[in-house]
């Protein structure tokens, strides 16, 4: 099994990826399910949170403020957009699932004490990416102008017998305007829920080169390099991004060998 694939779990917590666990410096990322009236109690520490309701209702405590009964997908690949909930740094979290739930905890390292806030669904940005077989529909849940340290989050649909992430690009190199670092990790779900799609992430000198087939709740680790996303038909993939780097903004190269789909 690639070094880069995090398969899922069937307890409550499905699946986790660390600073520690991934190798690398930035981004923390974890999914879990929750029963209703069961709770997840959290201190965010030295690091900065973004909870992702992806289906089902919960109710949000983060120190002194509470958000209650915010959720109402009942899944990832209707057409609307999550709620979502900023926590700073240094700062208790308690979730309680209002019905069954599934919500997803991204991360990364802040120093900025600001507060926490509800980021509703009317406020994320919704857009369609790329033409033909890359189209993919896209949903801006933390994204660069909004206020945060580090963190990066976005969530992408891609329908049947399409490519996404593609043409292949990059963001590993500190060289901005033209291109930012930043980790990256992919939390992928399809549907119907026993499929499967591929993903492949690779250097310009193939020091790395995995290609995988994830499952629904997989995690594909990107800690540098291209990595498109390809779903057969007969399924619709979904995944939920996590970027975060030592400056905060998503600045990409695509591979030169592809650039040319660009202008087809």
């Amino acid at each position: 099994m690639s070094p880069l694939l995090v398969k899922a779990g069937p307890g409550a917590t499905i699946v986790e990826v660390t600073p520690a666990s991934a190798g690398w410096t930035h981004v923390g990322f974890a999914a879990h399910r929750l029963a209703a009236g069961e709770q997840l109690n959290l201190d965010t520490g030295s690091r900065e949170l973004c909870i992702v309701v992806l289906t089902g209702t919960v109710t949000v405590q983060a120190g002194d403020q509470a958000w209650r009964e915010i959720g109402v997908r009942q899944s990832v690949f209707e057409e609307r957009s999550p709620h979502a909930v900023y926590v700073p740094l240094e700062t208790a979290v308690r979730i309680t699932a209002v019905s069954s739930a599934e919500v997803a905890l991204c991360s990364a390292p802040a120093t900025t004490r600001r507060p926490a806030r509800l980021i509703d669904p009317q406020s994320m940005t919704r857009s369609v990416r790329g033409k033909g077989a890359n189209t993919r529909y896209v949903c801006d849940i933390l994204p660069q102008t909004a206020e945060a340290d580090g963190l990066l989050v976005v969530e992408v649909v891609t329908p049947s017998g399409h490519s996404s992430s593609y043409p292949p690009h990059k963001h590993d190199s500190d060289n901005i305007p033209l291109e930012s670092s930043l980790e990256e990790t992919y939390y992928h779900r399809l549907n119907p829920e026993q499929g499967f799609a591929y993903q492949r992430v690779y250097t310009d000198d193939r020091s790395i080169d995995e290609a995988m087939a994830v499952e629904n709740h997989d995690v594909v680790m990107v800690p540098r390099g291209y990595h498109p996303v390809t779903v057969p038909y007969g399924y619709d993939g979904y995944y939920l991004n996590v970027m975060a780097g030592p400056k905060r903004v998503w600045h990409f190269k695509n591979d030169p060998a592809h650039d040319w789909l660009m202008t087809k």
